[in-house]
């Protein structure tokens, strides 16, 4: 196996152990992105959370416009969290991973989920840049983002706005991505302050949860 992918000026890994720096700020928030190959991405992350794990989840997987039950079904299978798909105006509880629903776009308010039938944003609804921008906008530094594996550019400007409202943005290696197009071109676009394995993002965010504020 080759070794680490070089490293992006003012960008860090975290692949020793130590506790990360960025652990001491509090969060409330971490919002995930993904397409091609990201089942199996969330999977590894997610079996990594333990059933204690404190902070909520909001997640744009792109899927089919007729998608059911499939991907939320598959996911419990492998979380201890409870995973849903969204509702329109629900309000954010602790420890729960929320799931953009096929076709509507998922945006988070302070607290707060909304849905959207605007537009297809990047040719896709729903649309990781717009989960990621309404984060930025209304959860500042207290945002995690995490872009994963994925075929084209959606979410490059989104970590760019969680990163320039203070958050922290983790992108995974594009070596270990099933399809390495949407964590690289976060990468070039500037937006992402850590690049970690696949099966080190969990861990990492655990370690970053300690200090949370929770909600609900």
């Amino acid at each position: 196996m080759s070794g680490p992918s070089p490293l992006p000026p003012g960008i860090r890994s975290w692949i020793d152990g130590r506790v990360p720096p960025e652990a001491s700020r509090n969060y409330e928030l971490i919002v995930i992105g993904c397409s091609m190959g990201g089942m199996h991405a969330l999977q590894t992350i997610f079996e990594s959370l333990p059933s204690d794990f404190p902070l909520p989840i909001a997640v744009v997987q792109h899927r089919y416009r007729t998608s059911n039950e499939a991907l939320p079904s598959f996911l419990r299978q492998h979380s201890k969290l409870d995973v849903v798909d969204s509702i329109d105006k629900e309000w954010i509880r602790s420890g729960t991973v929320y799931l953009a629903p096929a076709n509507y776009h998922l945006l988070v308010e302070k607290g707060e989920l909304s849905l959207s039938v605007d537009d297809a944003v990047a040719y896709s609804r729903p649309s990781i840049d717009v989960l990621f921008e309404s984060a930025a906008d209304s959860y500042g530094s207290a945002a995690i983002g995490v872009i994963l594996t994925g075929a084209n550019a959606d979410g490059a400007k989104g970590c760019l706005a969680i990163r320039r409202h203070g958050g922290l943005v983790v992108a995974q290696d594009p070596k270990t991505a099933e399809s390495p197009a949407m964590p690289q071109a976060a990468i070039d676009g500037g937006g992402v302050d850590r690049i970690l394995p696949l099966n080190r993002i969990g861990p990492f965010l655990v370690e970053l949860s300690r200090n949370s504020v929770t909600h609900g």
